[in-house]
C-alpha cells in the first residue's frame, strides 16, 4: 500500500499553515527524471491576500525598528544556514542536479551567507539612506523602506538568488521591508528548508512575525495580481524575459516599481592578434564558461565575435572538440531542455549553422549536447533580432565577421546585456581596435570586462549586475552589490520644516 504524501505548508503571518491550494506539484530529480516524493501547493489568491495583509502590518512595525535589530536577524539567518548546510546542499543537489562540490557547498552557499552578512553590515551602517540635510532651509531627506516586497526567485540559483535568501531578499530586508518570497518550483524543498532557517532566526529577533513569508507557486493570473496589488511596495524578479515582461506590464499599469533581471547573451569579442597567440587558451576558457553548470548562468556567453582568419577556424575547432569531449551534465528540467532545443533550432532557421551538438542526449534525466553554432557577420547584421534569441544552457554562437568595420556594425546591433567582454593581447597590439570597439560595446552592457569570462558575479560594493533592456527593466540599478542593490527597495522621504522631535531617527541631529 502506497503511503500518501503530505503536502507542504506555506509560511504566512509567522505560521506554517495549510495552503488554500488549487492544486499541487512534485519536484523532480533532473539527473534521473524521477519524482522526489514531495508535494507542494499551488496557492490561490487567498494565500497571497493573507500574506499581503500581514506584510503591510509588518511594514508599519519595521519602520520603527532600528537597523541593528534588522542586522542581527540577517546575521542570525546566515548562521542558521551555515549550521544546516549539509541538509540544504543535499536538497538543492537533488532538485537541480548541480554538483555538491564545488558549486553548491563551496561556492554558492558561502556566497549567499556572505551576501546576507554584507546586507546586515549595511543595515547597521545606514549609508544606503543617502541622508541630505539643508539646515538653512530646514529641509531634510533620505531613503526609507518602500513597503512590502515580493521576490520571485529564478530556477538556476537555489541559494544566491532564491526568493527567501538571495540578493533581492537581502537588499529588501536590509532596507527594513518585509518580504513575500515566491519560491521557484524547481527547488521547492530547498526553499522550504531555507525558510525554516529564516523562521528560526526570526524567533527572539524583535522583528514582526511576518517580516518573511513564503509561498511556493501561483498561476499566471495570481502572479500578475500580486505584483500590482496596492499593498505592495515593489517587486524583484529574476527569470525569463517572457515572464518578466508580463509581470512588468501588470506592475507598470498599477504604478508599482518592479526590478527585473531577464535575458542576456553576454557577448565576448576575441581580437585577432591575441587570438592567434592564445588560440587554445581562449578556446578552453570559452568552453569552460559555456559548460559550467550546463551553461545555466545569466552571465554565461551566448555570443562570440571573431574576425575571419586561420586562427579563428582553429579556435572554433578547439571549442567544438572541447564540447564533444566533455560529458554534458543535467539541465534543470525537461522544460529547460525543450526550450534550449527550440532556441537552437530557431537560430538555425535564422541563418546559423550547427558546428556540433544541437540535440537531446539519450539516457535518464535531461541532458543536451553542448552546442556550437556559427553565423557570418553579414547574416547577423541582416537579422539581429532573430539571431539574438537567448539559448539558456550549454550553447554558444560564433559570429564570424569579415573585417573590423563589419565587427563594429555587428556590435552596434546588440541589444542590452548584463555583460560584455573583450579579449586582447597583453602586448598592446590589439589596443587600437579595442579603443574603437569599447565605446560601442560599453553602451550595450552593464558590466564591461577585459580578458576574463563573465560567468562569475562577485558580491562586491562595486559590482553591477544589471544593464540595458532586455537584460533588465532599467539600466540604473543592480541586483548584486551592497549597498547599491538596497536602493531599489527604498523611497525618497523629504521633510520640510518638520520639528526635530517629529523627524525619523535617521534624520535628527547633524
Amino acid at each position: 500500500m502506497q503511503t500518501a504524501v503530505a503536502t507542504a505548508k506555506v509560511w504566512i503571518g509567522g505560521e506554517w499553515r495549510e495552503s488554500d491550494a488549487e492544486g499541487v506539484f512534485e519536484p523532480e530529480n533532473p539527473s534521473t527524471g524521477e519524482k522526489l516524493g514531495r508535494e507542494f501547493p499551488v496557492s490561490r489568491w487567498s494565500d497571497c491576500d493573507r500574506a499581503l495583509t500581514a506584510a503591510l502590518e509588518a511594514a508599519h512595525e519595521l519602520e520603527q525598528i532600528p537597523g541593528e535589530k534588522i542586522a542581527a536577524f540577517l546575521d542570525a539567518y546566515a548562521s542558521e544556514l551555515d549550521a544546516g548546510a549539509e541538509a540544504v546542499v543535499q536538497a538543492a543537489h537533488d532538485e537541480t542536479a548541480l554538483p555538491v562540490s564545488p558549486r553548491l557547498k563551496d561556492v554558492e552557499l558561502p556566497r549567499t551567507t556572505d551576501q546576507l552578512r554584507q546586507a546586515a553590515a549595511a543595515a547597521r551602517q545606514g549609508s544606503w539612506r543617502r541622508v541630505t540635510i539643508d539646515r538653512q532651509k530646514n529641509i531634510r531627506s533620505g531613503m526609507a523602506p518602500i513597503g512590502p516586497v515580493v521576490v520571485f526567485g529564478p530556477n538556476n540559483f537555489p541559494f544566491a538568488f532564491n526568493g527567501v535568501s538571495g540578493g533581492d531578499f537581502a537588499a529588501a530586508i536590509a532596507a527594513g521591508n518585509p518580504v513575500i518570497a515566491k519560491a521557484h518550483p524547481l527547488h521547492a524543498y530547498t526553499s522550504q528548508l531555507m525558510a525554516e532557517a529564516a523562521a528560526r532566526a526570526l524567533k527572539g529577533s524583535g522583528l514582526p512575525a511576518a517580516t518573511v513569508q513564503m509561498i511556493y507557486k501561483v498561476n499566471h493570473e495570481t502572479g500578475l495580481k500580486l505584483v500590482s496589488d496596492p499593498r505592495i511596495g515593489a517587486t524583484g524578479f529574476t527569470g525569463s524575459k517572457g515572464a518578466g515582461m508580463k509581470l512588468k506590464h501588470a506592475a507598470d499599469e498599477a504604478g508599482k516599481p518592479i526590478y527585473l533581471e531577464m535575458s542576456s547573451l553576454n557577448p565576448v569579442v576575441f581580437l585577432p592578434v591575441g587570438l592567434k597567440e592564445n588560440t587554445q587558451k581562449w578556446a578552453k576558457e570559452l568552453g569552460d564558461s559555456c559548460t559550467a553548470g550546463s551553461g545555466q548562468f545569466c552571465t554565461r556567453p551566448n555570443l562570440a565575435f571573431l574576425i575571419a582568419s586561420d586562427a579563428t577556424e582553429s579556435f572554433l575547432r578547439e571549442v567544438a572538440t572541447a564540447f564533444d569531449s566533455r560529458e554534458a551534465h543535467a539541465l534543470l528540467s525537461s522544460t529547460t531542455r525543450d526550450q534550449l532545443h527550440e532556441s537552437v533550432q530557431a537560430l538555425k532557421a535564422a541563418g546559423a549553422t550547427i558546428v556540433t551538438g544541437g540535440r537531446n542526449l539519450p539516457g535518464k534525466g535531461y541532458r543536451y549536447a553542448s552546442t556550437l553554432l556559427r553565423v557570418t557577420g553579414k547574416t547577423f547584421i541582416s537579422a539581429p533580432h532573430k539571431l539574438q534569441r537567448e539559448a539558456f544552457g550549454n550553447e554558444v554562437m560564433a559570429v564570424v565577421v569579415a573585417d573590423e568595420d563589419e565587427l563594429v556594425k555587428a556590435l552596434d546591433q546588440l541589444e542590452g546585456n548584463l555583460t560584455g567582454c573583450v579579449y586582447s593581447v597583453a602586448s598592446g597590439a590589439d589596443d587600437g581596435l579595442h579603443a574603437r570597439l569599447e565605446p560601442v560595446l560599453r553602451r550595450k552592457v552593464g558590466r564591461l570586462l577585459n580578458d576574463k569570462m563573465p560567468t562569475g558575479v562577485a558580491v562586491s560594493p562595486a559590482m553591477n549586475h544589471g544593464g540595458p533592456y532586455p537584460a533588465t527593466g532599467h539600466p540604473g540599478f543592480t541586483a548584486v552589490g551592497i549597498p547599491a542593490a538596497i536602493t531599489r527597495f527604498t523611497a525618497l522621504h523629504c521633510y520640510d520644516n518638520v520639528r526635530e522631535e517629529r523627524l525619523p531617527l535617521f534624520l535628527r541631529g547633524e
